[in-house]
């Protein structure tokens, strides 16, 4: 018999960061992810990506 369950990811995602916010910034970022249709993952995420692309890597 074969396991049953979730195939694995071709890019898994393993790692979790936690971040520490104010209300106000837990609201802003709430409110964001609303707007946009988005998760607060995925807006942090966007956020990385967009000061890696803009800024580059220190």
């Amino acid at each position: 018999m074969s396991k049953m369950g979730r195939p694995k990811s071709d890019n898994a995602k393993e790692h979790i960061v936690a971040v520490r916010l104010t209300d106000e910034e837990h609201e802003r970022l709430t409110m964001y992810a609303k707007r946009h249709s988005l998760n607060m993952s995925d807006v942090l995420k966007k956020g990385l990506y967009f000061i890696l692309e803009n800024k580059g890597e220190d």
